[in-house]
């Protein structure tokens, strides 16, 4: 992808070129990023992956933190719930949760990503909730019993001790979170974009989605002077994926200690 995002359009007739461009032709990504008003919509990216992104790792947080730390009445069945509703197919609550949204008013607005991970139901949350319920369960009880003797409550417990101790479960998660949001293309364009199309909402992988059509009808009008190609397509493509590239390589080193220490035991 990398190295035909890099080709003209001579490299690619060329059937002597396979890896190895003859040279840089860097005007694939000036039209490409031209197409897809790369800098106004990757803002826009970040904050639909970045805002639910942080509703999701703190309510799933203190959810994990409830069942792993609290015995109450119905936690099995509230347990077995949350499984449940992993394991159920979103395309089955699709049309039902968008007649919903749209019934709020949410549709077209970032409110329907954010409203459902404020209520522990964000994009894959029960994977996250289980993440910290046995993060937690690792977490030595001494550890709350001797903030409880200090005279800490419940709440103080948690932000003091109990969320210190699970920054390699958040990094796991955030990561995830991140990820998974800035991927989802289908819930972002029905939910955020909405069908009408008329929202200010929108990301990078739903422009490279749109991207020949974009590209054809800015080039109609004398936007760009490059044809549509494969290696302008291979641009787009690399430019949707470069954010995560760089958070991957700026966080690798968290993200691998994040794994490794979430291996404690407890009591």
């Amino acid at each position: 992808m990398i190295s035909t995002s890099f080709m003209s359009m001579e490299d690619l007739l060329d059937t002597s070129v396979k890896w190895i461009p003859g040279s840089l032709y860097l005007q694939n990504y000036r039209d490409a990023a031209k197409s897809m008003d790369f800098w106004p919509t990757f803002g826009k990216s970040i904050a639909i992956a970045a805002v639910p992104t942080v509703c999701n790792v703190v309510i799933c947080m203190m959810v994990g933190y409830g069942f792993a730390k609290y015995d109450f009445k119905g936690k099995k069945i509230m347990m077995g719930i949350l499984i449940f509703s992993y394991i159920l197919p979103s395309q089955i609550t699709m049309i039902p949760t968008y007649v919903l949204y749209n019934r709020m008013g949410i549709v077209g607005k970032l409110w329907s990503f954010i409203l459902p991970a404020l209520f522990g139901n964000g994009l894959n949350a029960p994977i996250f909730i289980l993440i910290f319920y046995q993060f937690f369960k690792q977490v030595p009880k001494v550890l709350m019993e001797a903030a409880s003797i200090d005279g800490a409550g419940h709440l103080k417990t948690f932000f003091r001790i109990a969320v210190p101790s699970a920054i390699p479960a958040i990094v796991t998660v955030v990561l995830f979170s991140f990820v998974w949001y800035w991927n989802e293309s289908y819930l972002t364009s029905l939910y955020v974009q909405g069908l009408s199309g008329k929202s200010f909402w929108t990301n990078l992988v739903i422009s490279v989605k749109d991207f020949d059509m974009s590209f054809n009808t800015k080039a109609s009008v004398g936007d760009t002077a490059t044809s549509l190609n494969e290696s302008v397509r291979m641009a787009a493509t690399s430019l949707s994926i470069l954010p995560l590239f760089v958070m991957y390589l700026i966080l690798q080193r968290q993200f691998v200690e994040s794994i490794d220490r979430s291996g404690i035991t407890g009591e």
